[in-house]
């Protein structure tokens, strides 16, 4: 049987409790939920990217496919998406701003997706998102 593996990539901090950015086990990788913080600084507490839905999107993206990468996988690896919003205002813009990524990242196919509203953030956060793949 496979290990799971347990994925925090340089640039994440430390979970604040027992879970993991990441786990692999054979070839499914399933990233947690991942914020709009920037990298980690030692000794400093996490920062969100900024106050905007674009900025927090941005780097959100960039966290993922941080643990996409430690986990030996690529967007084109994922499967499934989950986007969680805090203000149902945000849809248009969120997905304005997914597709622009998405273009630039040159997709072979795009994953599936599901978004909902969910106002259970950290105060400042607006998006979190998480992702499962599934490595050749």
């Amino acid at each position: 049987m496979t290990e799971k593996t347990a994925i925090t990539p340089a640039t994440h901090t430390t979970p604040p409790a027992k879970f993991s950015h990441g786990v692999r086990k054979g070839n499914i990788l399933q990233v947690a939920g991942q914020v709009g913080f920037l990298p980690a600084v030692e000794g400093q507490a996490p920062t969100p990217a900024g106050p905007t839905l674009r900025e927090q999107t941005l780097q959100t993206l960039a966290n993922v496919e941080a643990v996409l990468e430690a986990g030996g996988a690529t967007w084109d690896d994922v499967m499934m998406m989950r986007v969680y919003l805090t203000d149902v205002a945000h849809f248009a813009e969120m997905n304005e701003i997914y597709d622009e990524y998405f273009e630039a990242a040159d997709l072979k196919a795009a994953p599936a997706a599901r978004t909902t509203v969910y106002v259970g953030l950290p105060e400042g956060l607006l998006i979190e998102i998480d992702a499962l793949a599934v490595l050749d």
